[in-house]
């Protein structure tokens, strides 16, 4: 990566912890209390800050309410288990953490932790005052995949939290068979996300699906296609029936998927630089959680600050 770059880390606090949780091992402290989530969150933020040495970083989450995805369909990831208590619990932990080392986060009613994650790289991107910036955002889910293009990458953690794929726009495709990442929303308008309980078009598959969007490139030209009379000799009939028979889902199911780019929040650079820390509380809290292996991969808090950034991040 070019070190001209001004690069911002997004990670998503819910994903992450929710990996680390079911990843590693029960870890206890000496009095009983749950930590492994907030341990395993700790080894992904320190990676990635050795990994990719950025000018910025922000963390963001869920708000524990019904998103406006909720409100428009009440069966939105309505097949999802509830997760442990003891996940939930680890998540001020988490949050206290990031306050000692001066990490921003965000969260807004209404809205998933996706939203904030397109909202801020966006905001970091278009207001960037010393072009090009570099948006790496680490989670556990595909789903942001979406968001990828030429200025953002996805740090994805696959299998627990070692395992990870750095995606940018040509391995999207690759995954997509040759999609673009823009394209994923409509393409889970036809073929719904199971785990997010997203009906998409009842009878298309993935492999239908891919077909139809590699054709036409999106689900406004589809269904423009099959109003004009243009899909004979492209769509099969029996295929053409369905999505007819299903445009409303379709249109939905893809509104569902689609990350919001625009929530109101005060994003603020100045804010989010990744700045000196106080080392000696960070060490005195990871004593408290007894993180003691977690102490020798502290980062200098000096180093972790590019000094190109400190003049010429623009602070608004």
């Amino acid at each position: 990566m070019a070190e001209d770059k001004k690069r911002l880390i997004i990670i998503d606090g819910n994903s992450v912890i929710h990996r680390a949780y079911h990843a590693l091992p029960r870890l206890s402290t000496k009095d009983g209390v749950l930590v492994n989530a907030v341990y395993g969150f700790l080894l992904v933020f320190l990676k990635a800050v050795k990994e990719f040495n950025p000018d910025c970083i922000v963390a963001v989450f869920d708000f524990p309410a019904p998103t406006f995805r909720h409100k428009k369909f009440e069966q939105y990831k309505a097949k999802r288990p509830p997760a442990p208590k003891e996940l939930y619990e680890q998540i001020p932990m988490v949050k206290r953490f990031l306050d000692v080392f001066n990490v921003a986060f965000y969260e807004k009613e209404g809205f998933e932790a996706d939203d904030l994650l397109g909202t801020v790289s966006l905001q970091f991107v278009r207001k960037q005052a010393f072009p090009p910036a570099e948006v790496i955002i680490i989670s556990g889910d595909n789903d942001v995949l979406q968001l990828v293009d030429k200025s953002t990458k996805a740090y994805i953690l696959r299998k627990g939290i070692k395992d990870t794929v750095l995606y940018d726009e040509a391995l999207v495709k690759e995954k997509y068979e040759g999609l673009e990442p823009f394209q994923l929303d409509d393409y889970k308008g036809l073929r719904g996300d199971p785990s997010d309980n997203i009906p998409g078009v009842r009878g298309v598959g993935e492999k239908t699906a891919i077909d139809l969007m590699k054709k036409f490139g999106s689900l406004d030209n589809i269904y423009s296609a099959i109003s004009q009379g243009n899909w004979k000799g492209k769509i099969p009939e029996g295929t053409k029936k369905i999505l007819e028979e299903h445009k409303e889902e379709a249109f939905f199911s893809k509104a569902l998927a689609g990350i919001s780019r625009d929530v109101p929040i005060d994003f603020n650079l100045k804010d989010c630089q990744w700045k000196e820390y106080n080392k000696e509380k960070v060490v005195n809290m990871l004593n408290e959680y007894e993180f003691f292996s977690l102490i020798s991969r502290l980062p200098s808090p000096g180093a972790s600050v590019k000094e190109a950034s400190k003049e010429n991040l623009k602070l608004w």
